[in-house]
């Protein structure tokens, strides 16, 4: 009985310590995995925040906006006249159209060649295309374009004398410019600008006293 009674010999030293290391191991690998589950929980947030960000800006600030053609005036280089009124048969007008190309976007606008057509109550009198150029972000690119007009066709109109007798020209015009507005390698759009323009045009001192235009944008 009094061995039974006596103490049992505590574990050896070496495995209480292994236990402890065991346990400490364990709360290492815990705090190890909180950490890593903060790290991505605050990289995916940032992610997302940068996502809806771009995604505003896209819908915002770098949305794609219509770039605008306007033909400004234009200035007669060749005109024989009859009497200092009336057109000389078999001649052509010269004369340079004053066109701006306003880009409105924060990125430049890459156009190709421009063509612009002239009417006179339906019939085309003139055609001219413009070389290509690169309007800058939110600037206004202005450039001159020679058209060569048919005489004939205008004095074959049977609205030529009155036009002449009221000293001015009602006439229209028909622009079309392609290209492309690249912001940032991030949105790239090939776009058209299709503009119709109806006009008045004095013919003394050559400017235009009225101009309406519609526009059509396809991207």
């Amino acid at each position: 009985m009094v061995e039974g009674d006596q103490a049992r010999p505590l574990a050896p030293a070496s495995d209480q310590l292994g236990s402890d290391e065991e346990e400490a191991a364990l709360h290492i690998k815990k705090l190890r995995r909180k950490k890593c589950i903060k790290c991505c929980a605050c990289i995916s947030a940032l992610l997302i925040i940068q996502a809806v960000v771009i995604i505003i800006l896209i819908f915002t600030v770098f949305r794609v906006k219509d770039p605008v053609i306007k033909l400004n005036g234009f200035t007669i280089t060749k005109l024989e006249l009859i009497n200092g009124t009336t057109p000389k048969p078999g001649s052509n007008i010269s004369l340079i159209a004053d066109v701006s190309v306003k880009n409105p976007n924060l990125a430049s606008f890459k156009y190709t060649n421009t063509s612009t057509t002239l009417y006179y109550y339906g019939t085309v009198v003139g055609e001219a295309r413009g070389p290509a150029g690169r309007a800058k972000a939110r600037r206004t690119m202005r450039m001159n374009i020679s058209v060569d007009m048919i005489t004939d066709q205008i004095l074959a109109s049977p609205n030529l004398s009155g036009d002449l007798s009221s000293g001015t020209l009602t006439m229209s015009s028909y622009s079309r410019i392609g290209g492309r507005v690249n912001i940032i390698n991030i949105i790239k759009k090939h776009v058209t600008v299709k503009m119709n323009c109806s006009m008045t045009v004095n013919i003394s001192s050559q400017a235009i006293q009225q101009q309406k235009c519609k526009r059509k944008v396809d991207l």
